[in-house]
């Protein structure tokens, strides 16, 4: 209903809109035509009272304009300070700025709504990604800060599981601040390179044992890319925010089991995998895979 009247208004708005402008041309028509024959002798004196009457018109008619535009609900104008005068700027390379200043309120406007309506809908879900129980009737769980560990308690942690196995050896550094990155060495099956914050795993990387390590770019063998999706899975498996370092040992362990990744036969069929452009044996980690052999197929 607002809405039809608002169009309504508009609409009423823009014929008186129409009428003043016609009658502001039919002004400047009168004059630039003076006089005419039909005035007659006191043809001065007609034209005079031709004139104040047009103009009287006009002035009806600004008057029926004004008071339709003050009727319409025009939103408040933008308070753009001293901003305001670049309106009035006659450079050309300055006269865009204030209609640019313009939109980009009307934008600060629209999302500071549209985050509004988001924060309305948002503190209506009940659904939250912690483990702390937000009951103000019940005790609350002490914040974790895995992310935040001295890098003396993380360095002992890796060192403990590094002294574990004597076909795994893992280099701590530190490339980006206290956050350690850990190089992995598995015998000579693979290398893997996983990024901590704190004592939470972040990013794992596997390649083979002859390829450069780095943290971002994937193996060119389809068998350790295909090894590296395993170790994000696992990653996430293993997280445990309330136990950070037997997370990290159950990952280490996990991965250490890739050492018979190509000596370990299929469980399948008994036969080893002899081409390396292949999927590797990970029917440890996936039991709906297609069969890896060709005996398998059969």
């Amino acid at each position: 209903m607002n809405q039809a009247i608002n169009v309504e208004q508009l609409n009423s708005a823009l014929t008186s809109l129409r009428t003043l402008r016609s009658s502001v041309s039919y002004v400047f028509e009168t004059l630039s035509n003076g006089l005419r024959a039909d005035h007659g002798e006191d043809g001065k004196d007609k034209f005079l009272i031709e004139l104040q009457e047009l103009l009287n018109s006009v002035n009806i008619n600004l008057r029926d304009l004004e008071q339709t535009v003050n009727g319409l609900p025009i939103p408040v104008p933008f308070n753009l300070g001293n901003t305001t005068y670049l309106s009035q700027e006659t450079t050309q390379d300055r006269q865009a700025l204030y209609t640019q200043l313009v939109n980009s309120y009307k934008w600060t406007d629209k999302i500071h709504e549209y985050s509004s309506f988001a924060h309305t809908l948002l503190s209506q879900n009940s659904l939250k990604r912690s483990y702390i129980n937000s009951g103000s009737t019940k005790r609350r769980g002490k914040l974790q800060s895995n992310h935040n560990v001295a890098p003396l308690q993380v360095d002992n942690v890796i060192n403990n599981i590094d002294r574990s196995y004597n076909d795994m050896k893992i280099t701590i550094s530190r490339p980006f601040a206290s956050n350690a990155v850990v190089s992995i060495n598995l015998s000579h099956v693979l290398k893997a390179v996983v990024a901590f914050k704190g004592l939470l795993m972040e990013w794992v990387m596997v390649k083979g044992y002859g390829e450069t390590l780095d943290l971002w770019t994937e193996s060119r063998h389809h068998v350790f890319r295909k090894v590296t999706e395993n170790a994000h899975a696992a990653m996430l498996h293993f997280y445990s925010p309330t136990l950070p370092e037997l997370a990290v040992r159950s990952f280490m362990t996990w991965l250490h089991s890739y050492v018979n990744l190509f000596s370990e036969p299929c469980k399948r069929c008994g036969c080893h995998l002899h081409h390396t452009s292949l999927l590797p044996p990970a029917w440890r980690d996936f039991r709906t895979l297609e069969p890896f052999h060709d005996e398998c197929k059969q």
